[in-house]
């Protein structure tokens, strides 16, 4: 138990006075020749003293006590936490495209630009849509780009009377606060009894003051709208743009394009849907997409070809502005692109089927333990709910505390917000089914716990190095220092 705890030391408890990974030459230059003396500190810092074995035992360790993609299954709902192939690391590495310099002229980067170039005509290929922008640094960042490309195409129109942005209740929980962010007043609108958007409620919600339905597709409960062509229409016809959430491109890529529903703007997750990697606080990128009479507010500059050389152009005299102080998050580009370039249209349509049939299989395998609270085949993923009364007092966090002990990571939970003790499960279409049933099989084993021994389960996890903490305060009240 000693040698456990010791594993689990700070790296400044792990210090010894003395002990070094690197020996510098003091210098004979004084520090007060180069910094006002205000800034100098009166004291050295205290820093572990470590021999550059320990200090890389100490973060080896570190980083096999962290769940990851490369080495659990990753089932987190909304997120597509699929393989990020590794090929696409190496090449979005090679130097001319790292080492390239933004202010670097175009002649110097021919070949990024061309990758941009290239990229956008490929979303715009697979989305129908006629214009994309590659800056937005992230999905909420692609979101908010889209909407004030919204209020960009109202204000042309001089139609300033439009301050409202309907959002459905099973939309990702980013769309009303990018909505309220770019200025617009949510209005919040409940879904049906079959999990879609109630098409009365959004008919008494739509007026002259609608700019925009903020429309996640496939929704957050995981299920295809399946009104969306009526539903555009009704947006349309109140003067207002269907702005589509696209973090879940996954469940249609290669199988449906939005421009064919109505959609008029759309942002994409690269580090979703296009295998880059995705967690830890990024890079993201999120490429937003406009319909041809939407397309000229988008902002500037994108990638263009005139005279056989790839440009960046600013002639836009619509264009909102930049959203980004450059180009966008190139090496997340990149990747979404090599992964475009890897596959043919039928291939990423039998991605698109895989994750939708992986997920059905999950839901399917699960029923009768954990039953998804919309019974109905889904598409990305599955949403079950956990009923403490019907499963002895234990509550979604204790089967995903409990899962860590089985070695999986666990899946979203409580969200949606619209399924009371959600458990939200996206296998992707890079999982196999060996580790499909593993999965299923450590949930019902946790099923058959909480019927025999429920305060094992609510008692979880067991076998990690740290046990339950108290979230809220963790939350609130960080502790950050030692």
């Amino acid at each position: 138990m000693e040698e456990i705890l010791k594993h689990n030391e700070l790296s400044i408890e792990k210090s010894r006075p003395g002990r070094r990974g690197v020996q510098f030459i003091k210098t004979q230059a004084k520090a007060e020749d180069y910094l006002p003396a205000s800034y100098l500190r009166g004291n050295e810092p205290r820093l572990p003293e470590m021999s550059e074995f320990d200090t890389v035992r100490h973060f080896t360790r570190l980083s096999q006590l962290n769940y990851c993609l490369d080495g659990e299954f990753y089932p987190l709902g909304s997120c597509t936490m699929k393989y990020n192939p590794k090929a696409y690391d190496t090449l979005s590495a090679l130097e001319p495209f790292a080492a390239a310099h933004p202010f670097a002229p175009e002649e110097a980067v021919q070949g990024t630009l061309h990758a941009m170039y290239e990229m956008q005509e490929l979303l715009k290929k697979v989305t129908g849509l006629a214009a994309f922008t590659l800056q937005p640094a992230a999905g909420a960042h692609g979101e908010l780009t889209g909407i004030l490309t919204v209020r960009a195409y109202h204000d042309a129109k001089k139609d300033f009377a439009r301050t409202e942005v309907i959002v459905p209740d099973t939309a990702h929980g980013t769309n009303p606060a990018t909505a309220n962010m770019a200025g617009y007043t949510v209005v919040n609108i409940k879904s049906a009894d079959d999990g879609c958007v109630d098409k009365e409620a959004l008919q008494n919600a739509l007026s002259e003051r609608t700019a925009a339905v903020m429309l996640t597709v496939p929704n957050t409960v995981g299920l295809f709208e399946k009104d969306i062509r009526e539903i555009a229409d009704m947006v349309h016809k109140a003067g207002a743009l269907l702005y589509m959430d696209g973090a879940n491109f996954n469940a249609l890529i290669g199988l449906a394009k939005p421009a064919d529903f109505g959609v008029d703007v759309m942002h994409l997750n690269l580090h979703k849907t296009f295998a880059a990697p995705h967690g830890g606080g990024g890079p993201g990128s999120g490429p937003v997409g406009a319909a041809a009479h939407v397309a000229p507010f988008l902002p500037k500059p994108m990638a263009e070809l005139k005279d056989g050389k790839y440009t960046l152009s600013g002639e836009m005299p619509q264009s909102l502005g930049k959203m980004k102080a450059f180009y966008g998050n190139m090496a997340v580009v990149l990747r979404g692109y090599c992964y475009l370039r890897q596959f043919d249209g039928e291939t990423l349509k039998r991605i698109a089927e895989n994750a939708v049939l992986n997920a059905n299989y999950v839901r399917a395998r699960l029923k009768g333990k954990f039953n998804a609270f919309f019974d109905r085949v889904c598409m990305h993923e599955c949403v079950v709910n956990v009923d403490p009364h019907q499963m002895n007092g234990v509550h979604t966090s204790d089967v995903a505390k409990r899962l860590l002990d089985y070695g999986f990571y666990a899946p979203t939970i409580y969200f949606p917000l619209i399924v009371p003790e959600a458990m939200m499960v996206e296998p992707t279409e890079t999982e196999s089914k060996d580790m499909l049933d593993a999965f299923v099989t450590a949930l019902e084993k946790i099923y058959d716990e909480i019927q025999t021994e429920p305060e094992k389960v609510k008692g979880a996890p067991h076998g990690q190095c740290v046990g339950r903490i108290d979230e809220v305060s963790a939350a609130r009240q960080p502790n950050l220092k030692w």
